[in-house]
């Protein structure tokens, strides 16, 4: 079944409680460390460009890339509202493609983590390092295999909210490392009507020495990891991992 597709009309309502403004803050601090203050930044896996737009305003040249039309639409008419001059690409990031290099790429809020195989990530981290100028910055996170295991694995969510309401249904995957969510959203229409869709998410868990493993094996350099939540360091009970890695060259890249 395909994600983001109804999903998408009601994905800012249902995630109106993540720190977007605070995360925004955060990777601009990062970027101008270093030494990123302006230039083209493709926000990878972009969504609704909520992020994407903070960042526009914040004086970058985004480009923002996700495989999902229905996403993108929403982000095009957030777009066409705060009149932003943003590019958006309907491509898998798996396999996208730019017309030139961008200073820096970010992906966030597990994007990651929709990449299963592990060959398919490190093609992911291949090509950032191929579209990245000379030592340009990837900044990204992802759910820990800790998070999907321990704390949501198997665990049922539902929230009431009147006119948009859920259930999500985890169950964890030992062997395969994934955990499959399972998305029942109940929608009010104007009729007063409630018309339901239902959505099977997958994510795999990973471990920050197997992210770092598969980057270095595409040829980018490993900066540093943090904790994404905290800004310390990782621990056994971290969640959510903020890892940065460095362009280093373009040997092997097509």
């Amino acid at each position: 079944m395909e994600s983001y597709t109804d999903f998408a009309e009601v994905y800012d309502q249902l995630m109106d409680d993540v720190p977007y403004a605070a995360w925004a803050e955060r990777i601009i601090e990062l970027l101008q460390a270093h030494g990123i203050d302006d230039g083209l930044v493709l926000d990878l896996g972009c969504g609704t460009g909520t992020l994407t737009e903070m960042l526009a305003q914040a004086g970058y040249d985004m480009i923002g890339v996700d495989l999902s039309p229905e996403m993108l639409e929403a982000a095009n008419r957030k777009k066409e509202q705060s009149g932003q001059d943003i590019l958006y690409l309907c491509q898998d990031m798996r396999a996208f493609e730019l017309y030139g290099t961008v200073r820096a790429i970010v992906c966030v809020c597990d994007s990651i983590n929709y990449i299963l195989k592990e060959e398919e990530l490190k093609e992911v981290f291949r090509l950032a390092n191929n579209y990245l100028d000379p030592r340009g910055i990837f900044l990204f996170d992802f759910n820990t295999l800790h998070k999907y295991r321990d704390v949501i694995g198997d665990a049922v969510i539902a929230e009431d909210r009147g006119e948009c309401s859920f259930i999500w249904e985890n169950t964890w995957h030992e062997e395969e490392q994934v955990n499959e969510y399972d998305l029942t959203v109940y929608v009010q229409e104007e009729d007063g009507r409630y018309r339901r869709f239902d959505e099977t998410h997958l994510q795999r868990g990973y471990e920050t020495k197997q992210i770092r493993a598969l980057a270095e094996q595409a040829g980018m350099v490993y900066l540093e990891s943090r904790d994404a939540d905290t800004d310390g360091t990782e621990t056994e009970e971290t969640e959510r991992v903020l890892v940065l890695l460095q362009e280093q060259g373009k040997a092997g890249s097509v």
